[in-house]
């Protein structure tokens, strides 16, 4: 691929820290050699010593390459590496090794307010800003009324920014970075502090600069940006590389890896409880003959090896969870209970799902999830939904959360609902989930599965059609 089509290209890059466990090791690591080189021989040696410190690697062989043109997302937890990653994309951080190739004139939303002197005002800022990101003043001032306007910051454009709060700084450093209409833009988790009019004002900003050719390139813990603003995507994990390409794949590889984090946390958990069980002191309690013995609980549970159709092999790539209850099919169904998977609004809908259940199981969620081909999520709706409404209502029934399903036990959930949706094609995604708390605090992953079924919406073109997302059955009254 020519160069002049890449935007971004960063090869190996590695980027390690020297940590020190006492502030004083700092120093004699800096002054103890410098003195070894002075005195000879062995006294030399002994003086110099070893490293006084530990190294931290935050980033480790990393290779990408950003087309001109393309959005990337960048994702994995806090302390993968992704700042470090971006800081030396803007070229306000050196890597310890590898190269790093940039094509273009780049701003960069790194850390909120950073450029920004606080004892200037806002005006003054915007100014010293657009100068040190290559515009000229003359430049910068014709562009000044946009800055203002998008910002929206009123009167506060002439006092100092310290005196700003932090959604106040977002929009003008916003504002600053995309209206000098940058070649690369990077940003750095920054619209999660803006409200929701300015977010969605920036994703507008966005669309419009991709429409001219600009580079995106984002982090964010927000797994629904990413899939529908990028393209492409780079998960890291403690500084690796681990997942590479279609936003959709890596965001899916990224559940899995928070699936299995939290799957280590509650296991940790289920430790400390049997360890706290086994030396707490037995208090014998009286059985009669009748009573039914009750299960003690499964330590294991979490390294459960079925898959749906019950094998001991870990579920494919759509599909990710513990598996002590499986998904086993989903289909989707019209009024007339055909199997069907063309729709119009106003339609019944019937998603039929079934399960089976393991192990024994009890505090089960079936979830539906469903999206359409541009990857935006429309609906999420489960068990646990209706069950939290019944308990408000004054319904005393558990529902689904509190039934008992035995190991080997099959069930089928039917979810029925009125097709609202706009002209599209729609992917289902389903997951059994077993939730800890009533309302949703601590869940654990049973089975998770994408594209688990698909169907298709038409429109009415002669007896009711609109258009968007979804019918929101509006009416017009003259008056």
């Amino acid at each position: 691929m020519s160069s002049d089509d890449i935007a971004i290209r960063l090869t190996d890059i590695s980027k390690v820290y020297h940590v020190y466990e006492k502030p004083r090791d700092r120093l004699l690591q800096m002054i103890l050699p410098r003195v070894g080189k002075i005195l000879p021989g062995s006294a030399g040696s002994r003086w110099a010593g070893g490293s006084r410190s530990r190294e931290f690697w935050a980033l480790r062989n990393v290779s990408l390459e950003v087309k001109r043109g393309d959005a990337v997302g960048i994702l994995g937890r806090n302390g993968s590496g992704k700042s470090t990653l971006l800081q030396i994309i803007a070229g306000t951080l050196g890597q310890t090794s590898g190269t790093r190739e940039v094509n273009g004139r780049l701003a960069a939303l790194l850390e909120l307010g950073s450029g920004f002197n606080p004892d200037f005002s806002g005006r003054e800022n915007v100014i010293l800003n657009g100068m040190i990101l290559g515009l000229t003043e003359r430049e910068v001032i014709e562009r000044f009324d946009d800055i203002a306007a998008f910002a929206d910051i009123g009167d506060f454009m002439d006092q100092p920014v310290r005196t700003y709060s932090s959604g106040m700084v977002l929009r003008l450093a916003f504002a600053v970075q995309t209206q000098i209409e940058p070649e690369i833009l990077i940003i750095d988790e920054a619209l999660a502090v803006g409200d929701a009019l300015f977010q969605k004002r920036c994703f507008q900003k966005m669309e419009a600069l991709r429409s001219k050719g600009c580079t995106l390139l984002v982090v964010s813990h927000d797994q629904e940006s990413i899939r529908t603003l990028t393209d492409h995507a780079l998960l890291l994990s403690e500084g690796l590389p681990c997942a590479v390409g279609p936003s959709s794949d890596v965001v899916l590889e990224y559940r899995r890896q928070l699936h299995e984090d939290e799957k280590a946390y509650y296991a940790a958990i289920r430790e400390q409880h049997v360890v706290a069980a086994a030396l707490a002191p037995a208090v014998p309690v009286p059985v009669d003959e009748g009573d039914v013995p009750v299960q003690s609980p499964d330590t294991n549970a979490a390294a459960s090896p079925y898959t749906a159709d019950g094998t001991h092999e870990r579920s494919g790539s759509l599909s990710f969870g513990d598996l002590d209850c499986s998904i086993q099919q989903v289909r989707t169904f019209d009024a007339h209970g055909e199997e069907c998977s063309y729709f119009l609004p106003g339609d019944r809908i019937r998603i039929e799902v079934h399960a089976k259940a393991h192990t024994a199981l009890d505090k089960l969620n079936i979830n539906v999830r469903i999206r359409n081909k541009e990857g935006v999520k429309m609906y999420s709706w489960g068990t646990l939904n209706q069950d939290i409404a019944a308990w408000a209502s004054g319904n005393p029934d558990l529902g689904v959360w509190g039934r008992h399903f035995a190991a080997g036990e099959e069930f089928v959930i039917d979810f029925d609902f009125a097709c609202t949706l706009g002209m599209n094609f729609y992917e289902v995604q389903v997951s059994v989930s077993e939730e800890m708390e009533r309302y949703q605090g601590a869940q654990r992953m049973l089975h998770w599965r994408d594209e688990a079924a698909f169907f298709q919406v038409g429109m009415r073109q002669k007896e009711y059609p609109f258009g968007g997302v979804c019918d929101l059955q509006m009416r017009a009254n003259l008056r």
